[in-house]
This record gives C-alpha cells, structure tokens and sequence, in this order.
C-alpha cells in the first residue's frame, strides 16, 4: 500500500542525537552532583554517559527510555532529590538542550507537507520539551500530531502512540512510516503494523536496526527518494 504518513522519532531522528545530547548529558549530571565532577562521572555511568567524551553508550538508558524511567535509575544515587524534583529537573534540562538538526529541517518537512504527506512526532521524551523543541526551529506547525510518553498514549516500544497518530490524522496504519533511529521506535511501528524506516543519526548501528526495518538510510533526508522507488 502507498505510504500517505509518516510519523517520526525525534531524538536521533529530527536531530542528531550525538551532537543534540552530549551537552544535555553533560549539564545534567554536573547540576546533579553540584558541580563535583568525580560524583558527575559516576552518575554518568549510572545512565550510560561518558562526562570525558560527551558521548553515550549504545546500551545507554537514555537513548529509548522515558524520562520517568531514567530518572527511577537515577533516584537512587540522588538522595537529596525526590523523584518528582528529579523528574523536574530532567524535563528543564532536557527542553533547554539546543537542538542539532539531522538536516535542514523546514524545508525537509515543506517538501513532505507539499507531497501531500501526514506528519506526526511520537517521542519518549515528555511532551512538554518535544513541543520546545520542535519550535525553538521552527517546525512545531509542520505535524499534524505531538505525542510524548507522557501524552495519554503509552510509549515506544508500544504502538499506541502510533496507533492514536493514524487515528487522528485518518490513514490506515498500513499507510504510515514509522521513522526512527533505535529498536524502540521500529519495535513499535512493527507492532503498529507500519512500514519501519531506519537512520543513523541515533547511536544504533545500522547492524543492529536491520531486523527490524523496512530500510536502514543514513538519515531523514533520503526518505523521499526511498519512497519513490518503493
């Protein structure tokens, strides 16, 4: 069947994960160890984040989880924190991370709105800084549908955000892309019964998305010429 939507991760998908996130990383655990930057490495390790490279392990919590399920990871070496200051603090520091886009985005997104393309974002971060994100470049008015894990949907690697996104914009969910850069997200648009598009501009190598993806392309851009070969 003809792909009419296409819904999209969004860390590692619309923006480049590495150079999105590092400093996210980074400013957390150095704000969560108070500036002590023995105490931030080992918290670094506890979510998979090297404080020396600015880079994240390809096993890292942070890469597919929501942020209740980091912050539960966290909360135990965090005990001056409640749960809820935690997650507080993640959600800030999360919508302030400046946004590394995968490509250019607007008129990525101006060329799929024009071919007639559906458009939606399905994310495990919170719905509060996806929505920041989107618009701090300008391209919050280009989706038809925003669900974060927090969003009334459930998460990845569930399909119901997928599921609730075909609903509103009305396309079969055989007629949608699910775009992503980690298992969690090809994992759910499988599940969701969709077409599962993988890129690199995640963590995950191509090996390890290749089972569960339709194509493996280095990136959002390909996918208008993948879809008019296909």
């Amino acid at each position: 069947m003809p792909i009419d939507a296409i819904l999209f991760d969004k860390d590692g998908t619309l923006f480049d994960f590495a150079n999105t996130w590092g400093a996210f990383g980074r400013n957390l655990v150095l704000r969560l160890a108070d500036g002590d930057h023995a105490r931030a490495a080992e918290l670094g390790r506890v979510i998979g984040f090297d404080l020396e490279t600015a880079t994240y392990a390809e096993d890292s919590i942070v890469i597919a989880a929501t942020v209740e399920e980091i912050a539960e990871v966290l909360i135990e070496h965090v005990s001056a924190m409640s749960l809820e200051e935690l997650l507080d603090v993640l959600n800030t520091e999360a919508a302030a991370a400046p946004q590394a886009q995968a490509v250019p985005l607007v008129p990525f997104l101006d060329g799929l709105r024009q071919a007639g393309f559906k458009l939606g974002v399905a994310t495990n971060d919170s719905e509060m800084p996806a929505l920041q994100h989107l618009a701090s470049v300008g391209i919050r008015e280009h989706f038809d549908f925003v669900a974060g894990y927090d969003s009334g949907h459930g998460f990845k690697p569930g399909p119901g955000q997928l599921l609730a996104f075909a609903t509103h914009v009305g396309v079969d969910p055989e007629q949608v892309a699910m775009v992503g850069d980690s298992l969690h997200d090809l994992q759910a648009g499988r599940a969701a019964g969709m077409t599962t598009i993988g890129v690199l501009t995640g963590i995950a190598p191509a090996e390890a998305l290749a089972p569960m993806a339709d194509v493996v392309l280095p990136d959002i851009g390909h996918i208008p010429g993948w879809l008019a070969k296909n």
